[in-house]
């Protein structure tokens, strides 16, 4: 196969890196490199440790990119295998099974006017989601940002579908009292 010079059409993209062609395989990583490695820091909050992932999904990507069919997005293909991957160094790592006690949190919110969202910005947001603990945040990234359902999570966590329910809650209520603290301090300064 011959490859036109910056490659740019999926398809082909995609059989160039099935054939092995590294001009394909380092377009395929400068296309979604930025990306996955915001997925990878999602789940190991370290981004040395995140960029070790990252390597190692690569070379899953390029191992086992013949297994793409074509069907579905290309681009959620690639997602899933650093999501797996992710899950694979957290599992490794006893991750999770590691969670702090919720009643350390307090799971009272104040009610307010205007929605949080318009108090924070969206770092400000994935900050608050990078402090939970390992297995709050692996599973509320797998739930509210991945998109999978607990009964999905149980499977690949390999943990009771109830205790997938849990930890979304118990992260939520954290995430709820660490953004009201967060506000709370933001309006702080800016009355001084």
């Amino acid at each position: 196969m011959k490859l036109k010079k910056g490659i740019s059409d999926e398809e082909q993209l995609i059989a160039g890196c099935k054939e092995g062609i590294p001009r394909a395989q380092k377009e395929l990583f400068e296309q979604y490199a930025s990306v996955m490695l915001s997925v990878c820091v999602r789940y190991v909050n370290d981004r040395e440790t995140a960029r070790d992932i990252l390597q190692d999904g690569f070379i899953k990507l390029y191992t086992k990119i013949d297994t793409y069919s074509g069907t579905g997005s290309f681009a959620g293909w690639i997602r899933r295998i650093f999501v797996t991957t992710a899950l694979e160094y957290l599992r490794q790592n006893d991750a999770l099974k590691q969670s702090a006690s919720i009643e350390e949190y307090n799971n009272t919110i104040a009610d307010e006017n205007e929605t949080v969202l318009d108090k924070i910005s969206a770092d400000d947001l994935m900050d608050c989601i990078s402090k939970l603990p390992d297995g709050y945040r692996t599973v509320f990234n797998l739930y509210a940002i991945e998109g999978y359902s607990h009964s999905e999570i149980a499977g690949m966590l390999e943990i009771n579908e109830s205790t997938s329910r849990s930890q979304f809650m118990r992260a939520r209520n954290i995430l709820q009292k660490n953004v009201q603290l967060l506000i709370g301090h933001e309006n702080a300064n800016q009355y001084k």
